[in-house]
C-alpha cells in the first residue's frame, strides 16, 4: 500500500485492517513515499513520516518501509517490478482506497501495473460509487471480482481486481494537515487562556 502517509493516522491502520482481514494476506508494507508525482506539494521528510508510521503501526504484520528510496523509484509501476525481481516468490497485491481507483486511469502506466499484480480497492468515503464507474474499472470490468471471492485475491493471476466495502472512517492525511494549517493561522493560537483563574 502505498502513500505520502504525510502524516500517518488511524484511517491508514483501519485500511490496513480491513485488507489484512478481507483479502487474507500475510502482510502489508505500507511503502511510504519519497514524493507524489500527482501532488503539487512536497510531503514532510521521509525520516519523519516514516518514524510516525512505525509508532502508528504495531502489528507485526504491518511493515513500514521507504524502499521506494532506496529502490530509487517513485512510480508504482517502476516499484512493483523492482520488488518482483528481487522477491520472485513473493505474491504481491497492490492496495488502494477508492478514491485513488477514480483517478487510476491517471497513473504512470496503470494498465501495466493491472497486468502485473492484483488490486485490492478498499472502500473510502464519497468515492464508492465514482470508483465503480471510473475509467479504469470500465476498462479492467471483464476482470473484476464478485465481493464475496475477496478472499481469493492474492491467488488471482493478474488483472484481477475486487472492490470491497468495510466500515469506513473518515480520516485523511489531507484532512489532518488542513486542520493543522488552519489551528496554526488562528490568531489565539498557542497564546494563553485568558480570565482562567489560578
Amino acid at each position: 500500500m502505498g502513500g505520502s502517509f504525510d502524516p500517518p493516522h488511524a484511517g491508514h491502520l483501519h485500511i490496513t485492517e480491513m485488507a489484512l482481514q478481507r483479502f487474507r494476506l500475510d502482510r502489508v508494507w505500507w511503502l511510504v513515499s519519497p514524493g507524489n508525482p500527482l501532488k503539487a506539494h512536497g510531503p514532510a521528510p521521509l525520516a519523519d513520516r516514516i518514524a510516525a508510521a512505525r509508532r502508528l503501526a504495531d502489528d507485526p504484520r504491518i511493515v513500514v518501509t521507504g524502499i521506494e528510496a532506496q529502490l530509487g523509484t517513485r512510480r508504482t509501476a517502476d516499484t512493483l517490478a523492482a520488488l518482483q525481481s528481487a522477491w520472485p516468490g513473493v505474491r504481491f497485491v497492490w492496495l488502494m482506497g477508492s478514491d485513488n481507483l477514480v483517478q487510476f486511469s491517471r497513473w504512470d502506466r496503470w494498465r501495466g501495473i493491472a497486468a502485473r499484480v492484483p488490486i485490492g480497492v478498499i472502500a473510502r468515503p464519497g468515492s464508492r460509487t465514482a470508483a465503480r464507474t471510473s475509467r479504469a474499472a470500465t476498462i479492467l470490468g471483464a476482470h473484476r471480482l464478485p465481493e464475496h471471492r475477496a478472499p481469493e485475491l492474492a491467488d488471482m493471476a493478474p488483472p484481477a481486481w475486487v472492490l470491497v466495502n468495510v466500515p469506513m472512517t473518515a480520516l485523511s492525511s489531507s484532512a489532518i494537515r488542513a486542520a493543522r494549517r488552519a489551528a496554526a493561522a488562528r490568531p489565539d493560537a498557542g497564546a494563553p487562556l485568558a480570565g482562567l483563574g489560578d
